[in-house]
């Protein structure tokens, strides 16, 4: 049995948008998604703007479990999660469900039911704690409250690796897929907007006061988002015996540590080079067969320095010719949905022949002197996409995704 994973489904929860269709139309449009903060008061602090999901409805897609008993990032998760599988055209009652499995990644879990906690607790009112509130907490309750959503019985992982986390859940469902343990695999992240995120990011001087960035010279900060990707992952031979759609295929992936600092990346990119070249040698390609890069794209000096500076250790003279954009121009950053996003924006990418841009560039920066794809999207032809994603404690995620052969 050949051990190709395949995407088959995509399903998402932006700022821009909600579903596969009308988030590639506005991500491909350059749509902004960053306003003001509604759903948290931020006068203490200087800063006012984000990326959050407005007019989001869970009722369509949390149709089992109590809404009440559950948070916002689950309920994202399992939107997502429902929208992977209709895109996908997986009928539920026809799969076996007891070797469905789910793997999925967060960066805080569910901040917002600890903060509700906190607020009883400040007024001194713990009688109005929800009885619900240890079951809803915890961060693995996400992938939990997926597959009691869904019945999905098979393995079920939750990986807390930050702003890589989607793209480590994604490796993980791959693992678990070509080792026969699992049919087929739900993978991504998700997170909600949240006090404690916005907080420690405003602390940090890390957010930009009206707009992201990345890469551009006078580029101020990075800008907090919420939101959820999942993708339906199969082997090769199980989406070609339904005949389904095969967005692309996950060819490698490589994940490293920097080791280096809490919130920093090694100044010369070192986890960054090694989680890149351990995809590209999974995947048995060269850089010069990439023919694009989804960035991290942060928008903070040293990211978009520190991630330029990598991308020319890994890609020699290919990278100014290797077209990179980042789409957190747009979203923000969605904390640990955002590589499993940007996963999709690269299968996307592959299947479509159009590549997103970053948006908000206006001068260039000469430590950042590549090819970013700037405020407009581009017909690309992409057989081959990177998705790089760098998090708090160095922890450091590359997908290589490709055209799928052999359909």
């Amino acid at each position: 049995m050949s051990t190709r994973v395949v995407i088959t489904g995509i399903g998402l929860v932006t700022s821009i948008g909600i579903g596969r269709e009308v988030f590639w139309k506005n991500i491909l449009a350059g749509k902004s998604g960053i306003s003001e903060v509604e759903s948290l008061d931020t006068s203490a602090y200087s800063v006012h703007k984000g990326g959050e999901v407005k007019g989001f409805l869970h009722e369509p897609y949390v149709r089992n479990l109590n809404s009440d008993q559950i948070g916002r990032a689950s309920r994202f998760a399992i939107a997502g999660a429902r929208l992977a599988l209709e895109d996908a055209e997986v009928d539920l009652e026809e799969i076996d469900r007891r070797s469905a499995g789910v793997s999925m990644g967060t960066t805080s879990g569910e901040p917002n039911q600890i903060e509700q906690f906190d607020n009883c607790y400040v007024a001194n009112e713990t009688e109005q704690v929800s009885p619900y509130f240890i079951s809803s907490y915890p961060c693995h309750y996400i992938a939990g409250h997926v597959a009691a959503e869904l019945g999905f019985m098979g393995s079920n992982m939750m990986i807390p690796t930050a702003c890589a986390a989607g793209s480590f859940a994604i490796a993980h469902a791959c693992e678990v897929l070509r080792k026969g343990r699992a049919g087929m695999m739900l993978a991504g992240g998700a997170d909600s907007f949240s006090r404690i995120t916005y907080s420690g990011f405003a602390r940090l001087l890390a957010i930009a006061p009206d707009r992201c960035q990345p890469f551009d010279k006078n580029r101020k900060g990075m800008m907090p988002g919420e939101g959820s990707c999942v993708l339906v992952l199969e082997l090769l031979e199980h989406a070609l015996e339904r005949k389904a759609h095969i967005y692309a295929e996950v060819a490698g992936y490589g994940l490293s540590c920097d080791a280096f600092h809490m919130t920093g990346g090694h100044p010369d990119g070192d986890g960054a080079v090694r989680a890149m070249e351990q995809a590209l040698s999974e995947s048995g390609l060269s850089p010069a067969e990439v023919d694009y890069i989804s960035a991290h794209g942060t928008g903070t000096k040293s990211n978009d320095q520190h991630e330029t500076v990598s991308a020319k250790r890994v890609f020699g003279k290919a990278a100014y010719e290797t077209p990179i954009s980042s789409i957190k121009s747009m979203l923000g950053h969605t904390m640990g949905a955002a590589s499993a996003i940007e996963a999709a924006v690269c299968s996307l990418a592959i299947s479509d022949g159009r590549i997103p841009p970053t948006i908000n560039y206006e001068e260039p920066d000469p430590e950042c002197d590549l090819d970013y794809v700037p405020n407009e999207a581009r017909n690309h032809q992409v057989r081959v996409a990177m998705s790089n994603a760098y998090a708090f404690g160095g922890t450091n995620a590359s997908l290589i995704l490709k055209t799928c052969e052999g359909q």
